[in-house]
């Protein structure tokens, strides 16, 4: 009688590996015609090994997206201030990164098209980012920077919003610059209180239009 072998689970360096080949993978040839069976070639590794540690394509693309090294990673910075938050967050940062941009545009179809995919991206890469955004915004109303009425469900979003606008629609690579004139343009603007002096010097100024003098004879 044979005796069942249990096979050791992916994990650690070997893990890292088969998420970074299914990366560059997605990079290569799309969400579409992305295959299991490409990736384990890519990566050296039996299909069977895959589908033991992932059970579907979107489970191993989200996973991807997540945590190889090409992917859009943000991260939470508190560094005191709304706009040096924003900034030390979406600056210099992988998200923004050439490969990262990629990477994700690589999936954004598969949203439209692939429901399984589509509720695991927001549960798994969308979430988190959202979440480390709300907590930049809640430490930002804790201080005393922005007001208490700041719709975040809206705000919240806008600088990547912004940013995934102008690299898939526009065509317009994203760069530290442009994540400056938005923060400056059109976040702080909308978040400070009306006279807030704003950490680059300037005030918020009115939304009122000013009122005319009437000239008298």
């Amino acid at each position: 009688m044979m005796k069942h072998v249990i096979r050791p689970r992916v994990e650690g360096v070997r893990e890292d590996e088969i998420l970074d080949a299914a990366a560059a993978l997605l990079i290569e040839v799309g969400y579409d015609r992305f295959t299991m069976d490409a990736v384990a070639r890519n990566a050296h590794a039996s299909k069977a090994t895959l589908y033991r540690r992932w059970e579907s394509k979107p489970a191993l693309v989200t996973e991807a997206l997540v945590r190889a090294k090409n992917a859009p990673h943000v991260e939470d910075h508190d560094t005191g201030s709304l706009r040096s938050d924003l900034i030390a967050t979406f600056c210099g940062n992988h998200g923004l990164s050439t490969q990262g941009t990629k990477v994700l545009g690589a999936v954004v179809t598969a949203l439209s098209t692939d429901p399984e995919f589509a509720e695991l991206f927001r549960e798994m890469f969308i979430a988190p980012k959202i979440a480390v955004t709300a907590r930049i915004y809640e430490r930002a109303r804790e201080r005393g920077e922005i007001a208490g009425d700041v719709d975040l469900e809206i705000i919240g979003p806008a600088l990547a919003g912004i940013l995934l606008h102008r690299t898939f629609i526009l065509g317009i690579p994203p760069d530290d610059a442009t994540v400056e004139r938005v923060v400056d343009n059109v976040i702080l603007p909308a978040v400070l209180h009306p006279g807030a002096s704003r950490p680059d010097g300037a005030t918020k100024t009115s939304s009122k239009k000013p009122t005319r003098t009437r000239k008298t004879t």
